[in-house]
């Protein structure tokens, strides 16, 4: 008897695999986490990802939406999306419930380069939802954390109604082996116990080796050339800086042509890039 091959997540990148909502939470008023299981095992097995890939999430019958992993690879038979409600398939996707069933596609793209910095110091800057697909690396670098050398995490928020992962970050505030800046740009008279400024605020008074360190950017474009601008002045390499594009994603395939930028595609040649990478790509900084 013939023994039939076992499915891939690659066999159809069109197919969308059934998985099932495990888990979620509440992060703000308009993000939540969900872990997601795929339904069939040999798939569930077969599945693996970088940090700063992405997926297409399926809402049957709604349509789908491109969205950045937030879990660390090292967390076998679950994915972790987080998600905002910002569109029709991210609202439905909100009114879901625990047991419901979605689809999954991919994953896709180029990520940070794991093995690489392995070893090295490590800067990493988020600015608001970009902290979503940056966690997976944050996690990836926990639970490994024995091969690399020092952690630094600057992460910002408009006001600290908007910070993610509290409960997370609140835990690792007082570790020795990771030095994490929570910040806002403004209190809003919230109650808030972490500092107030742009992330570039801090990156000034860093003690860093530059040559053995690694920085890594995600967040809203607009903050990239401010932030690469004071890892510059830190005199960290262009080729050990990237920054991902993750939020010009679309069909996942380069396909659409929605995420070209200059003459690439960011969803097959990123989204991660270093910045000598995008910093040629026109249109890209």
């Amino acid at each position: 008897m013939t023994q039939l091959a076992k499915p891939s997540m690659f066999e159809n990148p069109y197919r969308p695999w059934p998985a099932r909502i495990t888990s979620i939470t509440e992060l703000t008023s308009t993000e939540k986490l969900f872990e997601l299981r795929i339904i069939d095992p040999d798939v569930r097995e077969a599945f693996h990802h970088s940090d700063g890939q992405f997926v297409e999430l399926s809402i049957f019958g709604v349509g789908e939406a491109p969205i950045s992993i937030s879990s660390s690879p090292s967390k076998q038979g679950f994915i972790e999306l987080c998600v905002r409600r910002a569109g029709t398939v991210t609202t439905v996707l909100h009114d879901m419930q625990c047991g419901d069933v979605v689809g999954l596609r991919g994953p896709f793209g180029h990520g940070f380069p794991f093995e690489e910095m392995k070893g090295k110091d490590i800067l990493l800057v988020a600015g608001g939802l970009g902290i979503a697909p940056l966690r997976s690396l944050i996690n990836h670098i926990h639970d490994e954390r024995s091969e690399f050398g020092n952690v630094t995490i600057i992460y910002g928020s408009r006001n600290p109604a908007e910070v993610m992962f509290r409960s997370q970050f609140e835990m690792w505030r007082h570790r020795k082996d990771f030095n994490l800046i929570l910040t806002v740009d403004r209190t809003n008279d919230l109650p808030w116990d972490g500092e107030v400024g742009l992330v570039t605020k801090f990156i000034p008074g860093l003690e860093l080796d530059p040559s053995n360190t690694y920085g890594a950017i995600v967040g809203p474009p607009g903050m990239y050339r401010f932030v690469i601008a004071e890892m510059r002045k830190k005199g960290l390499h262009y080729d050990k800086i990237y920054v991902s594009f993750e939020r010009q994603m679309k069909c996942g395939m380069g396909r659409c042509g929605h995420c070209m930028v200059g003459h690439q595609y960011t969803c097959i040649d990123g989204p991660v890039f270093n910045y000598w990478e995008a910093v040629n790509i026109q249109g890209a900084m």
